[in-house]
């Protein structure tokens, strides 16, 4: 975790903090709305990542309001301080360590598997 977060906070220009609260968020989400073997593999890959996305449930009451999907994330990745081109940039950073980890075609079937999320791949 510590690698990601490391390399999401230099590359994405972002405070160490916001970047792991991202990771949990993105994690959480592709855990609910992706392919769940693909997923489970990445996070898996992941120390410290089931954490990551435990802490990211705080905000549980919020975000059942804001409904789920993309533009849940995105309304609670905004709320940290994040435009959508930080937005862009975390999640290649991300889908680009998760290749590393997992190979291209397990991250390929979690881009695919998981709605709306081609466009930031």
């Amino acid at each position: 975790m510590d690698e990601l977060i490391g390399q999401l906070a230099t590359n994405a220009s972002i405070d160490s903090a916001v970047a792991e609260k991202t990771v949990g968020i993105i994690l959480g989400f592709l855990r609910s709305e992706g392919p769940s073997d693909s997923v489970q593999a990445l996070i898996d890959q992941i120390p410290g990542a089931e954490g990551a996305i435990e802490a990211s449930r705080s905000g549980g009451g919020l975000s059942r309001l804001m409904g789920g999907g993309l533009m849940a994330v995105g309304t609670r990745l905004m709320g940290l301080g994040l435009g959508m081109s930080d937005i862009q940039t975390i999640a290649r950073e991300l889908f680009r360590f998760g290749r590393d980890k997992i190979g291209a075609d397990q991250m390929g079937k979690i881009i695919a598997g998981t709605p709306g999320l081609s466009q930031f791949a």
